[in-house]
């Protein structure tokens, strides 16, 4: 709860506007449930039009004169049915926008300021009714939609790892709710028991933002080192769902596990526990034989690192996936590639999430920008697997590990993506791809050179790939690179 003095003074300069704003709303008594509600889905709709950190309803204050007079409104008494008014109020708000009710005493007179968060999102609706401001009155925003569309402007604008996941801490809240131990792991500080100096670090990372004695924490600071993501009602459903199969569907269900640590503090943890789940393989040298896991490391690392940075958070009630079956392994985020799947190999990845990806790579969670997935084509290439695919859905992206298999059981479209991706491989590596290379990524022997001949005739007839040189007639000496470069 804020000092009174602060209070005081923010009322103070609300009572100094010339007169009502679009995000500042005077009343004295009339408080019917239905009306405020209203005014909170109009408030937060013009503060985001506006660019306002919050928006205002005041009630103690007379329209138009701002003069104090009190309030009769006593909101924790207010019941709509037998539910509570300020409950009731949330639950018939769409999106669910954070509001604050304060009840206060300036110079003995009552007063009840409802403090409003902007819509983030999307316009804010009360009973599936969206409102606006126009100037002092309250109207429905549908009448306005060049309003309605600078505000879905304003809201695709918005960066979310700056918004807040939490208001109003305490540095003990704070301190309960963040893995500062992990923290200080993870960027090689050494560990301090100073409440102090923890809160300084956290604001100096954003991941806490300072409000007078108290502390937001951001939706960067919580995505990356909550100690428990469900305490974070907007981000409960982006934990880490890993699910293990019995067979090649999802008809048996073996096991499942959601990653409640934030990502930065439960990385490792999740990994290991993956990596318990693979299946694996055994690998004959001169004198032992040894297991080793079915998929390489450093490819599964990096593609879950990639669902985690480049899943759209706007994306509701979803968020990333690891799924294992018998012979592949899927791993899924919400939100469509900004960037086409076939060029995730020499393109540098653009990410709605670039705070949050920097942070990832700055403690060696995942590779520098743009060399991930290289290493992920690179690493099954060396352990011999089909090249890893990736599927964009309307609203998500899917990335498949694929189980060893031999170049006569892999289909006509698996050979063509090898291909393809050997190619991009060897491009941005400075070197090109030859019937030679590419026989030695299959492990195919000279003397069936024309097998793979085959499979780049299919690949040039799918128009993924084109002569290096094609003024050269000689099949022998050819040449290969991607069709983009």
């Amino acid at each position: 709860m804020k000092s009174e003095d602060f209070l005081k003074h923010l009322l103070d300069e609300l009572r100094a506007l010339p007169s009502e704003t679009e995000w500042c709303e005077f009343k004295v008594s009339n408080c019917k449930p239905q009306e405020i509600g209203e005014y909170i889905s109009a408030l937060s709709n013009s503060a985001c039009l506006h660019e306002k950190d919050h928006a205002y309803l005041v009630f103690g204050i007379e329209t138009g004169t701002h003069v104090i007079k009190g309030t009769k409104f006593q909101p924790r008494k207010e019941k709509v049915g037998n539910e509570e008014l300020e409950n009731w109020l949330a639950t018939q708000l769409n999106p669910r926008i954070d509001f604050e009710i304060i009840e206060f005493k300036y110079e003995n007179f009552p007063i009840v300021l409802i403090k409003i968060d902007p819509s983030n999102t999307r316009p804010v609706a009360f009973r599936s009714t969206k409102y606006i401001r126009v100037g002092s009155y309250k109207k429905k925003l549908s009448d306005h939609p060049e309003k309605e569309r600078k505000i879905w402007e304003r809201t695709n604008k918005k960066v979310f790892e700056k918004e807040m996941a939490a208001h109003n801490c305490s540095g003990d809240e704070v301190l309960g709710l963040l893995d500062y131990k992990k923290y200080f792991s993870l960027i090689g500080l050494p560990f301090t028991s100073n409440p102090d100096f923890i809160l300084e670090k956290f604001i100096a990372e954003k991941l806490i933002v300072k409000n007078r004695d108290r502390f937001n924490i951001t939706n960067l600071g919580a995505i990356l080192f909550a100690s428990n993501l469900e305490a974070f009602e907007g981000l409960a459903r982006k934990s880490v769902r890993v699910i293990i199969y019995k067979g090649k569907n999802r008809l048996h269900t073996v096991k499942e596990k959601n990653g409640r640590k934030g990502y930065a503090a439960g990385f490792e943890e999740l990994i290991q526990y993956i990596s318990d789940q693979l299946p694996t393989n055994e690998e004959v040298g001169k004198a032992l034989r040894r297991q080793v896991k079915m998929y390489p490391e450093i490819a599964v690392r990096e593609l879950i690192a990639n669902a985690l940075i480049h899943q759209d958070f706007r994306e509701s009630g979803t968020g990333s996936m690891v799924e294992i079956f018998d012979d592949r392994m899927e791993i899924s985020n919400p939100g469509r590639p900004l960037i086409s799947t076939m060029r995730f190999i020499d393109h540098n990845p653009q990410s709605r999430n670039e705070k949050l990806a920097h942070f990832m790579r700055r403690t060696n969670i995942c590779e520098e920008r743009g060399s991930g997935i290289d290493k992920v084509v690179s690493q099954c290439e060396l352990f011999q697997l089909p090249a890893p695919e990736f599927l964009a859905g309307e609203n998500s992206l899917k990335a498949i590990l694929y189980s060893q298999r031999h170049l006569k059981r892999m289909s006509r479209k698996d050979k063509i993506r090898a291909c393809y991706f050997h190619c991009c491989l060897k491009y941005v590596s400075n070197e090109l791809m030859t019937n030679t290379s590419l026989r030695d990524r299959f492990k195919i022997e000279k003397r069936n050179y024309a097998i793979i001949s085959r499979i780049i005739a299919d690949s040039i007839g799918e128009k993924l790939i084109k002569d290096f040189d094609p003024s050269n007639k000689s099949r022998k000496f050819a040449k290969y690179i991607p069709i983009w470069a």
